[in-house]
């Protein structure tokens, strides 16, 4: 052990300084407890107890650790010579781009007024922002200006139009809700496929599962063949300026990954139009398909079967995030 320092001395180097202890043995935690949205809940530098991490600015030491899912670390540089106290920040990462527009590592935007996002190494995370109806709302209505097929909504429905429980919201439920052996079964909508053409993915999170958990599902999704002059050659009905769907002439075996399905498909694709409209699914079932991979065996996935498409004005690309969202 190192002498005790006397008065005025100065320590030649870092290790000779005295560290308050913050971790003690045996592990005492309190109750684990609920982070807010986007604050990740993980064991702290102890090994011991669940906490609430850090957040970027916030003071961190060897217990209180800073939020690692997203990129941040404890930086000690203020605190020399003791390395005691620090401050979390980002580590040096790339940055993000989201419909033509770059943010820095770190840096929080709001790409509309629903949610509010992060960027964290050329990833987006987004939490929901929680606004009240005001006055104007549907739920409003002034006495005796009644009109004709305006809703009045109660004293319990203008709660949950208030709430702040993000897992009340529209965009994080399917309706109508499904009570299936004591869960109740939530889900959000499926994404756009990933791809315009070609095999691609789409995802969404639910609990429909044997534990109830909150987990993302993903499956396959085949939108339209990528062969331009195919679809040149859809016959768009007399008088019209769309044709929403199209089958190929033959049934065929899906490629995914280098694997191809043990089975043929005739599968239903979404059209073409004449005009600045697109074609994207309407209605739609899940299937199974099997793909046998040369030497490695076999897998499944579930994967979107088109029963219908409708053609429409509003059309985006599949990297937009946002562009399932609307406001209510």
């Amino acid at each position: 052990h190192s002498p005790p320092e006397q008065p005025g001395d100065k320590p030649s180097e870092a290790g000779a300084v005295q560290h308050k202890e913050v971790c003690i043995w045996p592990c005492q935690c309190p109750p684990v407890p609920a982070c807010t949205p986007g604050v990740s809940l993980v064991k702290d530098g102890c090994g011991c107890c669940k906490v609430c991490a850090k957040q970027a600015g916030e003071p961190c030491n060897e217990a209180d650790v800073c939020d690692p899912h997203k990129g941040l670390y404890c930086d000690y540089s203020e605190d020399e010579p003791r390395y005691e106290t620090g401050i979390c920040a980002y580590l040096v990462a790339v940055g993000c781009e989201l419909n033509g527009v770059y943010y820095a590592n770190g840096q929080t935007f709001q790409p509309n007024r629903l949610y509010k996002c992060l960027c964290v190494s050329g990833t987006i995370g987004c939490t929901p922002v929680f606004t009240p109806r005001l006055a104007g709302s549907p739920c409003a209505r002034v006495p005796g200006r009644k009109k004709p097929g305006q809703s009045i909504c109660g004293l319990g429905q203008h709660k949950q139009l208030q709430s702040t429980n993000y897992r009340l919201m529209s965009a994080y439920r399917s309706l109508p809700l499904v009570l299936k052996k004591k869960c109740l079964i939530q889900a959000t909508p499926w994404t756009p496929c990933s791809r315009t053409c070609g095999m691609g993915i789409s995802s969404r999170v639910t609990n429909d599962n044997r534990k109830c958990e909150m987990k993302k599902e993903k499956r396959l999704c085949f939108i339209q063949p990528c062969l331009t002059n195919m679809l040149k050659k859809i016959k768009i009905p007399k008088g019209k300026t769309c044709q929403p769907t199209f089958q190929l002439p033959t049934a065929e075996k899906l490629v995914f990954s280098g694997c191809s399905t043990t089975q043929r498909y005739k599968l239903t694709f979404c059209g073409v139009c004449l005009d600045k409209r697109c074609c994207i699914p309407n209605k739609s079932k899940m299937i199974t398909v099997q793909f046998e991979c040369p030497n490695e065996g076999f897998f499944r996935w579930k994967m979107m079967w088109i029963t219908s498409c409708v053609c429409q004005r509003i059309c985006s690309t599949p990297g937009d995030i946002f562009s399932q969202l609307k406001l209510l």
